[in-house]
C-alpha cells in the first residue's frame, strides 16, 4: 500500500516516526506543525538533521516569554523581527485600517497597523483563514505628534502562508478510489499520527473504527458527541494536537463569555471561530451560572444558534465532551449508567438528546510505543486542513439521505443524529462517493450506517437511565437502507 499511497499523493506525504523523533517531543509542537518541518527539512527518505529544526525554532519560533525581547528589538533597536507564528486579521469598518493580532503573544488588533502597500502584497495570503500560520515580518511604526494617527503601532512588514502545497478537494476525492476501504482507514489513521498494524486482535478493526469516531467532527459541520473512556488512550492528543482547526478545552472552569459571547469585550467566543471544541476532563468541569450555560448549550446544540444579551450568533463548530470515568462503568454495549459521575449540568435528559453520539472510548487501546505511527503518512497538516473543506461538502449528505429510509413516527432527533453521523462517515471513508450508485450497501452498511446506529443507541439508553418517564424502554427508530440504489456487487 505503501506505493500506493506514495504515487496518489506525492508531496503531501511525509516519513513519521513518533517513536524515534523525540525532538518534537521536547518542542511540544502540534503534529500539523511537526509534518511542515519535516517537509522543509527531510531529504527524499525521510531523514533530517534535528540540529536543523532546532535552530530554526529557535531562531523563528519564540515563547511568550521571550515576547518582550522583541518588542524590545521593534521599538527600541528599530529593527525587523522574522517569526512563524499564527495570526488573525481585523478589519475597521469604522476607520477602513487593517490591523492584525498575534494570539500567541496576547497583541491585540488596537496594538497593530497593516499599512495599505503590504496588504495589497499579502492579502490573498492573509485571508484564506480567520487565523493562519506563517512566517511573519513585524517592524515599528514610530508616534508622531504631528501625524493624524499619533500613536507608535507595531506594523506587519510582510507574510507569508507556512502551507507549501495546494489543497485540491477534488484531486483528493479522486486519489480516494484507488483504495479499498480498509486501505484507507490505515491511511487516515497515519494521518493522524497511528500505526495501523499496531491495533491487533479480534477486536482491531473496531478499534480503528472507534478511534476514528474521535474526528468525525472534524468533518461534519456541528456534530456533537460525548465520549468517555479510560485514561491513556490519547484523547487530548487527537482532539488538541491534531489540527489547527479546533479547540480543546482543559480543566477548570469555562464561562458563557469565553464559549459564546463576551458582553464586555463585544467579541464572540470558542464557538464561533472553530470547527469544533472540545471540554476535556469534563467530570471535572464547571459552568459559570450553570442554569443561563445549561440554556444557551440547548439552543446551540438544537440549531447552531445562541443568544447572550442582545447578541444573536450563530456557527458551525461541534462540541465533543470527553471525560475520564472509572472502567467498573463501562461495559461491552455501553449499558452502565455512564452520566452519573458527569457534573449535574449534563444529567438533564434534554441537554443529553441534543448530542448526537456516544464513542465507546474503552474500545481503543491504551496508549504505547506500538501504537505511534513509524513510516510514510499523509501529512496531517494536509490531511486536516481537507477536513475542513470536506465540512461545506453537501454531497455525502445528499447520498446519506437517498440510502436511508425513515418509518414512520420516527423520532427526528434519531434520525436526525443517525443520518448526521453518517454522513460524517461517508466524508471520512468514501469522499469520492458523489451518488448512490458509487457505493454498495454493504459497505455503506459496514463503515458509515451501523456505526452511526449504535453511536446513537447509546445516548438514547443514557436517556433512559437519566429520565425514565420521558426515555426509559425507549429505542433508535428502525431505519433502513435503499439497497435498490446502491451500486450492484458484481
Amino acid at each position: 500500500m505503501l506505493e500506493k499511497l506514495r504515487s496518489a499523493f506525492d508531496e503531501m506525504v511525509v516519513y513519521k516516526d513518533l517513536q524515534k523523533v523525540f525532538i518534537f517531543s521536547s518542542l511540544k509542537l502540534p503534529s500539523f506543525m511537526r509534518d511542515w518541518l519535516i517537509k522543509n527539512f527531510a531529504d527524499e527518505e525521510g531523514h533530517f538533521e534535528p540540529d536543523e529544526i532546532n535552530r530554526f525554532v529557535h531562531q523563528y519560533m519564540p515563547t511568550p516569554e521571550e515576547w518582550q525581547r522583541i518588542k524590545s528589538e521593534l521599538v527600541c533597536d528599530g529593527k525587523t523581527v522574522k517569526l512563524f507564528a499564527q495570526i488573525g486579521i481585523n478589519i475597521d469598518t469604522k476607520t477602513s485600517e487593517v490591523n492584525f493580532s498575534l494570539p500567541k503573544f496576547h497583541l491585540k488588533p488596537s496594538e497593530t497597523v497593516v499599512d495599505p502597500y503590504v496588504w495589497d502584497k499579502c492579502k490573498d495570503e492573509l485571508l484564506t483563514g480567520t487565523e493562519v500560520w506563517g512566517m511573519i515580518e513585524l517592524g515599528y511604526r514610530y508616534p508622531n505628534g504631528k501625524s493624524q494617527k499619533p500613536n507608535g503601532k507595531i506594523t506587519l512588514e510582510n507574510f507569508k502562508n507556512f502551507c507549501p502545497y495546494d489543497v485540491d478537494l477534488e484531486y483528493y476525492k479522486d486519489a480516494r478510489a484507488d483504495f479499498t476501504p480498509d486501505e484507507w482507514i490505515d491511511v487516515v489513521l497515519g494521518a493522524i499520527d497511528y500505526n495501523p498494524a499496531g491495533y491487533k486482535g479480534d477486536g482491531a478493526w473496531t478499534s480503528k473504527m472507534t478511534m476514528l469516531s474521535r474526528i468525525l467532527p472534524f468533518v461534519e459541520p456541528r456534530l456533537n458527541l460525548v465520549e468517555l473512556a479510560p485514561k491513556g488512550t490519547g484523547k487530548s492528543y487527537v482532539y488538541g494536537q491534531v489540527s489547527r482547526y479546533g479547540w480543546l478545552a482543559d480543566g477548570g472552569q469555562i464561562t458563557r463569555a469565553k464559549l459564546f459571547y463576551d458582553i464586555q469585550r463585544e467579541a464572540e467566543g470558542l464557538i464561533c471561530w472553530n470547527d469544533f471544541v472540545v471540554i476535556d476532563e469534563v467530570q471535572k468541569f464547571q459552568f459559570g451560572n450553570d442554569g443561563e450555560m445549561s440554556s444557551i448549550l440547548k439552543g446551540y446544540l438544537e440549531n447552531g444558534v445562541f443568544r447572550v444579551g442582545n447578541h444573536k450568533g450563530a456557527a458551525e463548530a461541534g462540541l465533543i465532551l470527553s471525560g475520564n470515568i472509572a472502567m467498573t462503568t463501562m461495559n461491552e454495549d455501553g449499558y452502565g449508567n455512564m452520566f452519573r459521575e458527569l457534573p449535574e449540568s449534563f444529567h438533564e435528559s434534554a441537554l443529553v438528546d441534543r448530542f448526537h453520539g456516544f464513542i465507546k472510548g474503552w474500545k481503543i487501546p491504551r496508549m504505547t510505543d506500538d501504537l505511534k505511527v513509524c513510516g510514510w503518512a499523509l501529512n496531517s497538516e494536509y490531511f486536516t486542513s481537507i477536513l475542513h473543506l470536506l465540512r461545506r461538502d453537501t454531497l455525502s449528505r445528499g447520498v446519506v439521505d437517498e440510502l436511508i429510509e425513515l418509518p414512520r413516527d420516527s423520532d427526528t432527533r434519531d434520525t436526525m443524529a443517525i443520518k448526521r453521523i453518517a454522513t460524517a462517515y461517508m466524508k471520512l471513508l468514501f469522499p469520492h462517493v458523489r451518488k448512490p450508485d458509487e457505493i454498495t450497501a454493504l459497505e455503506f452498511d459496514r463503515y458509515c450506517f451501523r456505526p452511526a446506529k449504535e453511536m446513537r443507541r447509546v445516548i438514547k439508553y443514557q436517556l433512559g437511565l437519566l429520565d425514565p418517564a420521558e426515555f426509559g424502554g425507549k429505542e433508535i427508530p428502525k431505519l433502513e437502507i435503499r439497497d435498490r440504489l446502491c451500486k450492484k456487487v458484481s
